[in-house]
């Protein structure tokens, strides 16, 4: 199960599991910026949504950070990265935030 809601650089983003994102049956997820909100494909599996979510959160970083332009390839490369670090080490930072096999759950644990 992914969170309802992620917090970057101070501002809620919810996190919506959708059917379609955008009308578009090709796109595994989307990043909202104006309404602060990413939308991850529901039909996936549980790996590839956590996967689009570390991607979409990039996204998230890059435009709370003041990037108006983004490398889709720069993301890309740079989200697959980001997520096998966060799962294969269970980070977590502070008392407050939970660890990420509390956020997503793993149907082979």
């Amino acid at each position: 199960m992914l969170p309802n809601k992620i917090k970057v650089a101070g501002i809620d983003y919810q996190i919506q599991q959708v059917e379609e994102v955008d009308d578009d049956p090709s796109m595994m997820g989307s990043c909202i910026y104006q309404k602060s909100t990413i939308k991850i494909k529901s039909g996936m599996s549980q790996d590839k949504k956590e996967q689009t979510l570390v991607h979409e959160l990039l996204h998230a970083c890059f435009n709370e950070a003041g990037f108006d332009e983004q490398d889709e390839d720069v993301i890309n490369r740079v989200g697959i990265v980001l997520y096998q670090v966060l799962k294969d080490n269970d980070l977590s930072f502070g008392d407050k935030m939970p660890r990420l096999n509390e956020l997503m759950v793993h149907p082979n644990t």
